[in-house]
């Protein structure tokens, strides 16, 4: 059975900065695209970034890309999203996402076949 478990979200001012963290029960981590999306109140869940089984390869949405970091720890089974210069509205629930079907990174929530229960981030003005 997959779990991701996300951890690190919080409260944070506006250009500040907030690292979150997946762990991930995955029998093959080292085979899964992992990714990071956000969904605020209201609103569809999108893309924030991804990165390939090794680590080389990363996809970010436009929106963050200089701002924001994903890195992984294949030893760990976790998956971090350093996101620093945050905006009022980036606030929102961020998920870790895993694809376990051997693909291509991508955007598409539809891609991904398992989710965590989110970790809450709030961007103060």
């Amino acid at each position: 059975q997959v779990q991701l478990v996300e951890s690190g979200g919080g409260t944070v001012q506006a250009g500040g900065s907030l690292r979150l963290s997946c762990t991930a029960s995955v029998r093959d981590f080292r085979s899964t695209i992992m990714a990071w999306f956000y969904q605020a109140p209201g609103k569809e869940r999108e893309f924030t970034a991804a990165i390939s089984p090794g680590g080389q390869f990363t996809l970010y949405a436009d929106s963050v890309k200089g701002r924001f970091t994903i890195s992984r720890d294949n030893a760990e089974n976790t998956v971090t999203l350093q996101m620093n210069s945050l905006k009022p509205e980036e606030t929102a629930d961020y998920y870790c996402a895993a694809d376990v079907s051997f693909g291509k990174m991508s955007r598409s929530v539809d891609e991904y076949d398992y989710w965590g229960q989110g970790t809450q981030v709030t961007v103060s003005s």
